[in-house]
C-alpha cells in the first residue's frame, strides 16, 4: 500500500491508449475549447461594453459566462496535456488545484441558476416592483454571494480531503474529482461524508427549492395571464430552463457514476457523459442566451456582421 507521505501524484487510469488517433482526440477538444473560449468572451464583452445590457438579468448572465470560462480552464488544458502523453499522472497539489477549478464552478453554476430563476421570478411575477427589489447594487451583492460561499465551500472541502492518510493513488477518471481522492483514504473519512451530506441537504436542496418555486409560480402566471405575459415569460424563462435540465442531466451522471458501479457502461461513453456537464454546457449556454433573448441577438449579430 501506498502511504500518505508518498503520494505525490495521482495516475488517471481512464486514459487509455489510442495511438495516432490521439492527435484526432487533441484536435477535437482544442477545437471545443477555443469555440467555449469564444463564445463565452464574446457575450461577456457584449454584456460589459453595452450599457443598455447593464441589468440584473444580464449582470447575471455575465458572471454565468465568468465562471463557465473558469471551469473550462480547470479542465480543457489539463485535459489536452493527458491525451498527448504515454504516462496520465498528474502531481497532487496541481489535481487539488483542478478539484478546486471544477467544485467551484459546478457550485456556482448551481447558486446563479438559483439566482436567475429568483430574478424571473420578481420579473414576471411582480413586474410593478422589480425595480424596487431588483437593484443593480443587489445583483451586485447576489452575484458576490454567489462566489463567495462555493468558494469557502470548495477550500473547507478540499483542506478536510488534503489532510486524509491516502493508500492509493489511482484515479478512475480523465480528470480529479474530491470523491475519487475520498475513496483512496485508509484513515476515517467521517468528518469528509458528513460535511458533504450536510451541504448537500441544506444548501443545495435550498438553491433547487428556490428554483422549483420560482418556476413553478412563473408557470402559474403563464396559465393564468394574457397572452403577451405568457409570451414574455415563456421567452426569458425558455433558456433558463433548458440551461437547468441541460446542466442537470450532466451533473446527475457524474454523481450517479461517483456512487454507483457504471462497470457496465462502455468506457468511451463514459467519459463522455463525465465530462459533459463541464465541456457542453460552457458551449451550450453562450449559444441558448445568445440566440432567445432578443437585446443580446441583435448586438452579437451586429458585431459579427461587422456594422458596429
Amino acid at each position: 500500500m501506498v502511504n500518505s507521505t508518498h503520494v505525490s501524484y495521482f495516475i488517471m487510469s481512464a486514459f487509455f491508449h489510442t495511438g495516432v488517433f490521439k492527435y484526432l482526440f487533441f484536435t477535437i477538444v482544442m477545437c471545443l475549447y477555443v469555440c467555449i473560449i469564444g463564445a463565452n468572451v464574446l457575450l461577456i464583452m457584449v454584456i460589459c461594453v453595452n450599457r443598455s445590457l447593464h441589468e440584473p438579468m444580464y449582470l447575471f448572465l455575465c458572471s454565468l459566462f465568468v465562471n463557465e470560462l473558469c471551469g473550462s480552464t480547470g479542465l480543457f488544458p489539463f485535459l489536452l496535456v493527458q491525451i498527448l502523453s504515454d504516462i496520465h499522472t498528474v502531481y497532487a497539489p496541481l489535481c487539488f488545484l483542478q478539484v478546486f477549478s471544477l467544485y467551484t464552478y459546478v457550485n456556482v453554476q448551481m447558486y446563479n441558476l438559483a439566482i436567475m430563476s429568483y430574478d424571473r421570478y420578481i420579473a414576471i411575477c411582480h413586474p410593478l416592483h422589480y425595480n424596487t427589489r431588483m437593484t443593480s447594487n443587489k445583483a451586485a451583492m447576489f452575484i458576490a454571494l454567489t462566489w463567495f460561499f462555493p468558494i469557502l465551500n470548495v477550500v473547507i472541502m478540499i483542506s478536510l480531503t488534503a489532510s486524509l492518510q491516502l493508500c492509493g493513488n489511482i484515479i478512475n477518471k480523465v480528470y480529479c474529482d474530491n470523491f475519487s481522492v475520498v475513496k483512496l483514504a485508509c484513515s476515517d473519512t467521517t468528518v469528509n461524508n458528513t460535511y458533504g451530506l450536510v451541504y448537500m441537504f441544506t444548501v443545495i436542496a435550498a438553491l433547487v427549492i428556490v428554483m422549483f418555486y420560482s418556476y413553478m409560480r412563473i408557470l402559474r402566471v403563464c396559465f393564468s395571464g394574457s397572452k403577451q405575459t405568457r409570451q414574455k415569460a415563456l421567452s426569458t424563462c425558455t433558456p433558463h430552463l433548458v440551461s437547468l435540465f441541460n446542466f442537470s442531466f450532466g451533473g446527475f451522471f457524474e454523481v450517479s457514476q461517483s456512487r454507483f458501479d457504471m462497470s457496465g457502461v462502455p468506457s468511451m461513453l463514459r467519459i463522455f457523459l463525465s465530462l459533459y456537464f463541464i465541456t457542453f454546457q460552457p458551449l451550450f449556454n453562450p449559444l441558448i442566451y445568445g440566440l432567445n433573448l432578443t437585446k443580446v441577438r441583435i448586438i452579437c449579430k451586429s458585431l459579427l456582421v461587422g456594422k458596429v
